[in-house]
């Protein structure tokens, strides 16, 4: 098991409508099957207005088909893109984690 962590350090003032975006995200992805993700926002980090969004996944293989939206019904794919339209406009910089998880 794989715990995948999306960190996203958002310009100044913009981490709320970006976790409104992963919250409604987080609700389609479990939905579709793809898990349930935690969202989390710093209370002290090494940058203001970081989000991190959290979901574990069985395998590599598994997290890349569920990032390339195989198995899903294209209304699904179009809500998801319809809710992350715009991100990039709430977002300085970010990076992408993966853990594997041993106990």
């Amino acid at each position: 098991m794989l715990l995948v962590r999306e960190v996203m350090h958002c310009k100044p003032g913009k981490v709320r409508p970006l976790v409104e975006k992963f919250l409604a995200m987080s609700k389609i992805s479990e939905k579709m099957g793809m898990g349930k993700m935690r969202v989390l926002t710093d209370l002290s980090a090494e940058r203001y207005w970081t989000l991190v969004a959290e979901m574990e996944v069985p395998s590599l293989q598994a997290f890349e088909k569920m990032f390339e939206g195989q198995g899903q019904s294209e209304k699904d794919m179009k809500e998801f893109e319809t809710i992350m339209k715009g991100y990039h406009d709430l977002v300085d910089h970010g990076r992408r984690e993966i853990y594997k998880i041993e106990g």
